[in-house]
């Protein structure tokens, strides 16, 4: 038998939630099988999957030592990180807003574990003794959002569980606007107007394609943009997501005829131009009211960058 304590990270989540997160390696069925035959208990009391956490409350697991992984797990690859290279905008005890360069993957891969701005992020708070690995046993800092890989820009992320939760609903409710300045070939018609189209994914081949009509498994997405200046034969636009469909961005204005400077993938490069989307995510505006809540100090607050091009 052993003991897990439950910390603020990992209370108010169901007991066979909990449980499905922390023993992560062992298939759902066994871990039905637990709460069917009684072997797990709350403060010494039999509890049901549906039974609610609170802090402090002790698990008491009467299970085989073989189910408990002690073997380093994949989603601690941070550790290797010793000097993580980050550029923070904005942190408190809650949150972290960094600015992500182009080219590092937001999360973890199939093919990169190590080198992303999560683990940039877990590994920062780690070695300044913010985040500690071993005292929760489902939560770990986590970003609320992503951004394409060769797109720069604004990400937050949660430092507690509080925070995510908070900030995904948000961001799903659209409260929170990102707002992105794009380079792109040409000059949209009309200068200022919104984007509407259904986006279906290519997984193969890692592209999206764009329809102006409904089409099985497409999604809805639309963008609003604005000309923001005019640059020769480009023009710099503002755009604000209202969906946040793979590549929308690039996609959409790409079937416009005006695909963004330097995005091989949705356009050709011109002679001597410099591979990589100019796109960047250079605003987030936290457009939540105030609710006596937590995070009231937030409302209201405007994060900026300057775009770079």
């Amino acid at each position: 038998m052993r003991k897990l304590t439950v910390s603020q990270n990992d209370a108010d989540q169901r007991l066979d939630r909990y449980l499905r997160k922390a023993f992560g390696h062992v298939p759902s069925a066994t871990i039905q099988k637990w709460l069917r035959e009684k072997r797990v208990r709350i403060n010494g009391v039999r509890a049901s999957g549906d039974a609610r956490l609170s802090p402090g409350d002790e698990l008491w697991l009467y299970i085989r030592d073989e189910f408990f992984d002690d073997e380093p797990r994949e989603e601690d690859a941070f550790l290797s990180i010793e000097n993580p290279s980050l550029d923070v905008v904005y942190e408190d005890a809650h949150i972290i807003i960094c600015l992500k360069p182009s080219g590092l993957l937001s999360h973890p891969d199939e093919r990169e574990k190590v080198n992303t701005l999560l683990t940039r992020i877990q590994a920062y708070l780690y070695r300044k003794g913010e985040y500690d690995p071993s005292a929760d046993a489902t939560f770990a800092p986590s970003l609320c959002h992503r951004i394409d890989r060769n797109t720069r820009g604004l990400v937050i992320a949660a430092k507690d569980a509080e925070a995510l939760r908070f900030f995904e609903e948000q961001i799903r409710e659209h409260r929170i606007e990102k707002t992105y300045r794009a380079l792109v070939h040409g000059a949209p018609r009309p200068a200022d107007g919104a984007l509407e189209s259904y986006i279906l994914r290519d997984r193969e081949r890692k592209t999206v394609r764009v329809f102006d009509s409904p089409r099985p498994g497409a999604l809805y997405a639309k963008t609003f943009y604005r000309t923001v200046e005019r640059r020769g034969d480009t023009t710099l636009v503002e755009c604000r997501l209202v969906t946040g469909r793979t590549h929308q961005i690039r996609a959409q204005f790409a079937s416009i005829g005006c695909p963004l400077v330097g995005d091989g993938k949705y356009g050709t490069l011109a002679k001597g131009e410099k591979a990589g989307q100019r796109l960047c995510a250079y605003k987030l505006r936290f457009a939540f009211e105030p609710s006596g809540g937590t995070f009231d100090y937030l409302a209201g607050r405007v994060f900026e960058i300057d775009a770079g091009f």
